[in-house]
């Protein structure tokens, strides 16, 4: 039974509402952007190497992917209203203590703490807003949510570029605190006794689901970041690869068990829900790869300063408010096939136009390259999402949500172990056992030999998103939406 009756809100409450969530999910999309631009700040002021300081990022996107479907999940037995609260809390904490990181593994695990919290406000999001408004009004908020990622992921190049060079990469993480703990505040009471605040006691949480599918993606992601420095075949990275292969099993054994999975299952069976579901975590594997590595190119090879290398990398979000409108609307006329085949190309092209691109290369030569992948992701993301929720009856579409915000962030994380892992081993072997840390001029030639077979690799595995894309087979009819 539900703890409680929701109480309707008016519509001025409603949009206060909206005000507070969009708050947290604003922070928690810009932190997924803001840090890469301060990296190699943040590596030059530890002295550690790329393998490691990668893991400043790779953390956050690997919690908050490994944990949003169990937050969603534990979400709707708790309330939501708890969970969003205590994930703003715990955020706003995590950024405290990496703001004040002694060292850069002090810094890992705050970022760890940072994405707990993340996860915990991005799964209840969707919820949240479907819970708050009525339908006629619910289109418009959803609408606008998609705006508010959007800003997130455009501001985080600029904001960190300018905070980083004008105060320090600490200042990043303090900008959170005071807003965090007071969104935390108001929307813990601003929801009381509404539908966030309905829980279902009789329902249970698969925890073994939720250890199983953390422990498969850290010990997949760990062994693709450190095998060229290990070594493809030593005893540590096949024995991380035997036990992500065993929670593989476990996973699926455990799944087809429980009364109420994480996984869902039916979901998945659907081909225009599963096939969306694996071309985005493609595109976002394409898309960080890029995002990753363009930050050193940038300062190192290029010599640009750090808050110019914000606005570049900027460029690649603002196709995001320009073009996604005329792709969400035109997904309504044609469907998804075609927009996300022609998007994938586009990131492609995006990505075998860097891996020739030279050390020493102009601001536009730069930007046109990057602004192919900003319009080939403001193409493929409204079309994708909304064939992946049309092909779900109304009951699951919480559940599709929080599954596609856990496609897009695997995605994330998955192109920053990929491109680090590609980078580090070519870096390594060409220059004879130095790392990117030890970087001087001279080593110029060899850093762009390593950035471009980063860059061709995304680029082949765009292509490989283009057939999955093309593969989900057509929509049904609007009618049949």
């Amino acid at each position: 039974m539900s703890k409680a009756a929701p109480q309707t809100l008016p519509t001025t409450r409603n949009w206060l509402i909206f005000f507070m969530v969009a708050i947290g999910i604003f922070m928690a999309t810009l932190d997924g952007s803001i840090v890469n631009i301060a990296l190699p700040s943040i590596m030059a002021d530890f002295g550690v190497p790329l393998a490691v300081i990668q893991w400043v990022v790779m953390v956050y996107l690997l919690t908050v992917t490994s944990l949003l479907l169990s937050f969603g999940r534990l979400s709707d037995i708790k309330g939501r209203r708890i969970v969003y609260s205590s994930g703003l809390l715990l955020f706003s904490l995590g950024s405290l203590f990496c703001a004040l990181a002694p060292s850069a593994h002090w810094l890992i695990a705050s970022r760890f703490f940072q994405g707990l919290g993340a996860a915990m406000t991005m799964a209840c999001t969707p919820a949240l807003i479907v819970d708050t408004f009525p339908e006629a009004e619910r289109g418009r908020a959803i609408g606008m949510m998609g705006s508010v990622v959007a800003i997130g992921l455009t501001a985080g190049p600029a904001l960190g570029g300018i905070l980083t060079h004008y105060f320090s990469w600490r200042a990043i993480f303090y900008i959170n605190i005071p807003i965090g703990f007071l969104t935390a505040a108001g929307v813990f009471f601003l929801l009381k006794g509404s539908k966030a605040d309905i829980t279902r006691p009789e329902e249970t949480f698969d925890w073994p689901g939720a250890v199983i599918l953390a422990v498969l993606l850290g010990t997949l992601l760990m062994a693709i970041t450190h095998a060229y420095d290990w070594g493809y075949f030593s005893v540590p990275t096949i024995s991380l690869l035997t036990i992500a292969m065993m929670a593989a099993v476990s996973l699926l054994y455990v799944e087809t068990r429980v009364r109420h999975p994480i996984l869902s299952r039916s979901l998945f069976a659907i081909r225009l829900f599963s096939m969306p579901i694996l071309a985005a975590v493609i595109l976002f594997v394409c898309l960080f790869t890029l995002v990753f590595l363009m930050p050193f190119y940038l300062i190192h090879p290029g010599g640009y300063p750090v808050n110019v290398v914000g606005g570049i990398m900027a460029c690649i979000f603002v196709a995001l408010f320009v073009v996604s409108p005329f792709s969400g609307a035109l997904f309504d006329r044609i469907g998804s096939r075609f927009l996300c085949t022609l998007a994938m190309g586009l990131v492609a092209c995006s990505l075998f136009s860097l891996a020739t691109i030279p050390a020493k290369a102009s601001i536009f030569s730069i930007i046109w390259r990057l602004s192919l992948a900003g319009i080939g992701t403001a193409v493929f993301l409204p079309p994708n999402s909304a064939a992946a929720f049309s092909a779900v009856a109304p009951k699951n579409r919480g559940v599709a949500s929080a599954t596609v915000a856990a496609a897009r962030n695997l995605g994330m994380v998955l192109g920053v172990a990929i491109g680090g892992a590609i980078f580090n081993s070519v870096f390594f072997k060409l220059s004879n056992g130095l790392s990117l840390q030890e970087y001087q001029p001279p080593l110029e030639g060899i850093f762009m030999d390593s950035f471009h077979y980063v860059m061709l690799g995304g680029g082949i595995i765009a292509v490989l998103g283009m057939v999955i894309a093309y593969l989900r087979g057509p929509e049904k009819t609007n009618s049949g939406r």
